[in-house]
């Protein structure tokens, strides 16, 4: 049993978001997060977010059964927010999936490590953001195993979406459901999403909530990678910016 002292100080730090038919959602945050963002600090505010199974579980249910889900062996997501996400302006909003080797490793084999540094130090400027980590989109969703061997085809030959096929999987399975359902509850207004997938943008849309724009994010471009950002282009309908189309074409 989780003592009373403690549930009071964790239960005012959580919200059920619930979502009708879909499973609902429980926000954990906002915690302090200071992060080195080349020489400086930036301090974000970071929150977690679990599916529930059961709509009727309320907050000391969740907090009782964490020992017991093993959440290791699971996938999390979260989202870093800077500033007042809720009532500024202007936010741009990264929708970053998970990239174990380009983020964690700096691989050059995709520009996913230069995406993910370079949207925090857009946040950051502008003044105001939120840069959600989607942990079950590696590999556009088909997982870090599944990843590894469709890197083994690109090896011989495959693109992206041709080893994705080979395996059985559509070129990209990923969903947003969660991420904008947590998105709509901290900001109501309009956004700006860094991004040069315009499926991220339909699915926003989708969702009702409204992007006043969008911001293209190429760099890092080299001869490792080269091939694979042309696919996004030719074959994911990425949206090309001339300096990176020239270079990839």
């Amino acid at each position: 049993m989780i003592a009373k002292e403690v549930k009071d100080l964790l239960t005012n730090k959580m919200t059920i978001i619930s979502r009708g038919e879909e499973k609902s959602l429980c926000l954990v945050g906002p915690v302090k997060l200071p992060v080195q963002l080349d020489d400086e600090v930036i301090h974000f505010n970071w929150y977690t977010w679990l599916p529930l199974d059961d709509k009727k579980m309320d907050k000391e249910t969740v907090l009782e059964s964490l020992s017991e889900k093993n959440l290791a062996a699971l996938q999390q997501s979260s989202v870093l927010v800077y500033g007042d996400l809720e009532n500024a302006d202007k936010a741009l909003v990264r929708m970053h999936s998970i990239c174990h080797t380009g983020d964690i490793f700096g691989s050059k084999r995709c520009d996913c490590g230069y995406q993910l540094r370079q949207s925090m130090r857009m946040i950051a400027e502008n003044g105001c953001g939120a840069l959600f980590y989607l942990a079950d989109h590696e590999g556009r969703g088909i997982g870090l195993v599944s990843k590894t061997f469709a890197y083994l085809l690109q090896q011989e030959g495959y693109d992206t979406v041709e080893a994705n096929h080979a395996l059985g999987f559509d070129d990209d399975i990923r969903s947003y459901d969660d991420a904008l359902s947590v998105l709509n509850y901290l900001r109501n207004k309009p956004v700006t999403l860094i991004t040069n997938n315009p499926k991220k943008l339909a699915a926003l849309v989708a969702r009702g909530l409204s992007a006043e724009d969008h911001l293209s994010l190429w760099g890092d471009i080299s001869e490792f990678n080269q091939h694979y950002l042309k696919t996004k282009i030719e074959k994911a309908g990425h949206i090309p910016e001339k300096t990176a189309g020239s270079f990839i074409g």
